[in-house]
């Protein structure tokens, strides 16, 4: 074998980790809906992130069996605060599948990386260039687009035709928009605050801290909110199970090693991927189909975050 077929080959390797990485998480949203069948939404996430956390936990005490992980208390504020907004950003999130389509619940809180942008100078003095503005617009267009057209059908007069309080499931599909963009924010506080942390830690010491604080925050809020852990259907604790270690644990640890080898705006760019698959599965799996307005403003964040992830990559140059 030549070198050059034997380097090529490894670079096949990040891309792979990649595409595995989107697979898994554009899974997320149908484990969910299957658990909302028989579990309240906040107990499903504090079950999310408890079980990363657990499954985390055996190499931790492991790696750091002979030394303690040193942590200022600056550092430790900070990981609590980010845990929070993971906390939040799950709960939130994961509420809105209760109301809204899947289309529109994953394309809105995918989001995320345009509030980044939005808050990234007043945060993090990071500036943002004509490109990040555009594709700012763009995207914004697109989430209204989203959130205002889910309910408007063309009629057979050629008029459009919105009912935003019918009766029935849709008529809160507004509130589980707004709850997939309140995830996007809480999204946004975690990646912000995560900036000023991560790089001072190795990453499995920062994942374990954040989501072992997400986990402790949600299960205290759930109990506190009257929930039960008990007495669910074995198939309901199989998908709270499985969407601990599937999109949580393999798809954002897969979508971090692949940052040590890609550069970060193609990784931003990728996640793209997620919407687009979960889309899809909702669609074989669920027979959602996504209306025109949701396709329409679907389009418009998705090519908005791609301009701000390349406007990011450009700038750094």
């Amino acid at each position: 074998m030549s070198l050059k077929n034997k380097n090529s080959k490894q670079d096949l390797i990040p891309f792979s980790v990649l595409l595995f990485g989107i697979i898994a998480v554009s899974s997320a949203s149908i484990l969910i809906r299957n658990a909302q069948d028989n579990a309240p939404s906040l107990v499903i996430a504090a079950i999310r992130l408890s079980v990363a956390t657990i499954l985390l936990l055996p190499y931790i005490l492991i790696k750091y069996r002979k030394q303690p992980i040193p942590l200022k208390r600056k550092e430790v504020f900070l990981l609590v605060v980010s845990g929070i907004f993971l906390a939040l950003h799950f709960a939130t999130w994961i509420t809105s599948l209760k109301y809204t389509s899947i289309a529109s619940s994953v394309v809105l809180v995918t989001t995320t990386p345009l509030w980044v942008a939005l808050f990234s100078p007043i945060f993090l003095k990071e500036r943002i260039s004509w490109r990040g503005w555009l594709g700012l617009i763009l995207a914004m267009a697109g989430s209204v687009g989203v959130i205002a057209f889910e309910n408007c059908l063309w009629s057979s007069e050629s008029t459009l035709t919105c009912d935003y309080f019918q009766a029935g499931e849709s008529s809160n599909s507004l509130f589980g928009n707004f709850l997939a963009l309140a995830g996007a924010w809480m999204a946004c506080g975690y990646i912000l605050v995560g900036r000023k942390i991560r790089p001072q830690l190795q990453l499995s010491v920062y994942i374990f801290s954040v989501y072992g604080t997400a986990a402790l925050f949600l299960l205290s809020w759930a109990l506190l909110a009257g929930y039960s852990f008990y007495g669910y259907t074995g198939k309901t604790y199989l998908w709270m199970f499985l969407l601990g270690v599937i999109p949580q644990l393999l798809g954002h640890t897969s979508f971090n090693w692949a940052l040590g080898y890609l550069p970060a705006a193609f990784v931003s760019v990728a996640l793209i991927g997620e919407p687009i698959g979960a889309i899809f599965l909702a669609y074989v799996l669920l027979s959602e189909i996504p209306t025109g307005g949701e396709l329409a403003g679907g389009l418009l964040i998705l090519i908005g975050v791609i301009i701000v992830s390349f406007s990011n990559l450009s700038d750094k140059k």
